[in-house]
């Protein structure tokens, strides 16, 4: 599949659902409570600050591709919107390059890939 008919902006768009649902999915797959719990738990994992720590840790370890790293500054130089009022300017364009790595390998049918990231990330 070619990517280069994406945007950053549109890649983030889809790796803040596939990053959701793959937290989602294991919380519940774990046994981790239910109803209010979850959505506490869950918000430790997809809120911009935490996916932005996550990258970064990440990166400092080496753990992403020449491609991956690509196509995280796609995502994260994308200057179409707005900025959450809880969020930095910063912290959000790291989480949106964040994003975007995780819609490019689901567009990518990588899905092992991104359960790599999410096994990695639960260690922190």
């Amino acid at each position: 599949m070619d990517l280069s008919s994406y945007s950053g902006r549109t890649l983030a768009f889809l790796g803040d659902a596939v990053w959701s649902l793959e937290v989602r999915n294991s919380l519940l797959m774990d046994g981790q409570g239910q109803g209010k719990i979850l959505q506490k738990k869950s918000i430790s994992y997809v809120s911009a600050k935490a996916q932005a720590q996550f990258y970064e840790q990440l990166h400092q370890e080496g753990f992403f591709s020449e491609e991956e790293e690509n196509w995280y500054r796609l995502g994260r130089n994308n200057h179409g919107g707005s900025t959450p009022k809880n969020t930095d300017v910063q912290t959000y364009r790291m989480s949106t390059g964040f994003e975007a790595i995780l819609g490019a390998l689901y567009l990518l049918g990588n899905e092992t890939r991104i359960r790599q990231i999410w096994d990695k990330v639960r260690t922190f």
